[in-house]
């Protein structure tokens, strides 16, 4: 894939990565208006991040980090890439079903080692009971990750990308529901879960059905490419589950304080919505092209392909994570500030928003580098990278909560991210030419950077002219959409005239190919 094609595939998925998102933030926007930052979204949000933590675990992360280069090496090679393929789709299935029923059964104990602050009050309870109800999820999306990894091997990102979409719509779909129907809202979303679930592995079975991949369970088979599987996945596994630390850590400090759980979540969702759109894009396109390249012997395509990725990543996170910081509150009071959702509840969520997007530029270079890693088959330096991280997280976070209480879950989880991008960064050091920023990179590399501090400066002063319009009923929406156009307007006007990119890069990237 040429280094064009890679970022225009990279657009599809960051556009599609945007609809889920922005379908996302419609899904968390009813639920603080319904909800607030009561104990049932509290109990919802860590009864939902229970499969979800073990889906990014096992599946998302580990899993495909170790077979994805696996299988489209094999498809270059022409060896049995379908074989291979569904031997990995039974043995996971298997697995996934014992490992879902362990969990319900194991509920009460994991809901206390995600948030031990909810013991003794009802957040417990309404958390192990959504738990219950939802916990099968992690069998359907994580067979959803494994089937995305193959259409995402043959260049098809489409399909993998349109499911979290129909996972968002589902949820928005039932709480108008619930709400019409006077369901109760926590038992409504609990169910929901499961329901989704089914319908994002009948999506993608369908779709891979149409690449010519049929997938049924058959009885698990440990073939010496499974085992070989096991043994680069192994320290992903670990890695990953080094990473979930941090996210538990980050809840464990969170559970303490009534209603941060929430926040924290909220103000996650606006974070993730760049990181997705931009980070986990590059990163999806990049893996499966560098492991062909490297298979191909062809290190100048890598280099080019790498910094290309790098380039855009940059000049989209930048600006993005200097607006977070410095319009944090108008964001958060526009958009989730009605219902439920409070004045206290609009500052602390906010306050969690600009920290997170302190990382912001961290957690994306992070895409762009593992793939260096993952696509040979090294899964060992990332784990002790993330070990280290880990250990700067939980410091951090324990050490500073009884200084600045909640807030300290999220500084640890931008500090540990800066730390584990540096960590990353030297590993590739001697990984020769091809990981290495090309002239070209070098040079725009700068400009971005000021292009986005100086909008940042815009953004302050629009903010304070504006300061009226973003309090007033009905102006606010037309105020913070004008604010968030000047933000655009000034950073490209900007990085157009020093030179950080041009016109003719983005039409190469959006143009059909």
């Amino acid at each position: 894939m040429k280094p064009i094609r890679l970022i225009r595939s990279a657009v599809v998925v960051g556009s599609w990565t945007l609809v889920s998102r922005g379908a996302g933030f419609a899904r968390d926007v009813m639920m603080a208006a319904y909800l607030g930052a009561g104990p049932v979204a509290e109990a919802f949000f860590i009864a939902f991040s229970l499969p979800n933590m073990f889906r990014r675990f096992f599946a998302e992360g580990a899993f495909n980090m170790a077979f994805v280069p696996m299988f489209a090496k094999k498809l270059e090679s022409g060896e049995d890439a379908r074989g291979f393929a569904r031997d990995a789709f039974s043995g996971m299935t298997w697995l996934l079903m014992l490992f879902s029923i362990l969990g319900t059964l194991a509920m009460p104990w994991l809901v206390w080692a995600m948030a031990a602050g909810f013991a003794g009050d009802e957040r417990f309870g309404l958390a192990v009971l959504y738990g219950r109800i939802g916990f099968v999820y992690i069998l359907f999306i994580s067979l959803v990750a494994l089937l995305s990894g193959v259409l995402n091997s043959f260049g098809r990102f489409t399909e993998a990308s349109v499911v979290p979409v129909l996972m968002n719509l589902m949820f928005i779909a039932a709480m108008l529901l619930a709400d019409r129907a006077g369901w109760d809202m926590g038992l409504t979303l609990a169910w929901t879960v499961p329901v989704t679930g089914v319908a994002q592995f009948a999506f993608t079975w369908a779709s891979a059905a149409r690449a010519g991949f049929v997938f049924w369970p058959g009885l698990p088979r440990l073939t010496p490419e499974l085992k070989r599987l096991a043994v680069i996945a192994a320290p992903a596994v670990l890695a990953g589950g080094v990473v979930q630390i941090n996210l538990l850590v980050g809840r464990q400090v969170a559970s303490f304080t009534e209603g941060a759980v929430a926040w924290l979540s909220y103000a996650d969702r606006l974070y993730q919505l760049p990181l997705g759109v931009v980070g986990i894009a590059v990163g999806t396109v990049l893996l499966p092209d560098l492991s062909r390249r490297l298979r191909a012997g062809d290190a100048e395509g890598g280099r080019a392909s790498l910094n290309r990725a790098t380039e855009f990543a940059l000049a989209l996170t930048l600006p993005a994570a200097v607006a977070l910081v410095v319009i944090a509150l108008p964001l958060i009071g526009v958009l989730y500030g009605r219902g439920n959702f409070g004045a206290d509840d609009i500052a602390n969520t906010a306050l969690a928003l600009a920290i997170y997007g302190l990382g912001l530029p961290a957690f994306v270079l992070q895409k762009t580098l593992q793939p260096l890693y993952y696509a040979r088959e090294d899964t060992r330096r990332p784990f002790r990278y993330a070990v280290v991280s880990m250990l700067v997280n939980v410091g951090f976070a324990v050490g500073m909560m009884p200084v600045i209480g909640f807030a300290a879950a999220a500084l640890a989880t931008t500090v540990s991210g800066w730390f584990m991008l540096l960590q990353l960064w030297l590993g590739t050091r001697g990984m020769g030419d091809e990981a290495r920023a090309d002239a070209r990179l070098r040079s725009r590399m700068w400009r971005i950077v000021l292009a986005s501090v100086a909008m940042g400066a815009v953004l302050w002063l629009a903010q304070v002219l504006l300061g009226p319009g973003l309090g007033m009923p009905g102006w606010r929406y037309i105020a913070l959409a004008g604010l968030c156009g000047i933000g655009i307007v000034s950073y490209f006007a900007i990085g157009f005239l020093i030179g950080a990119f041009r016109m003719s890069d983005f039409r190469s990237a959006l143009r059909r190919g």
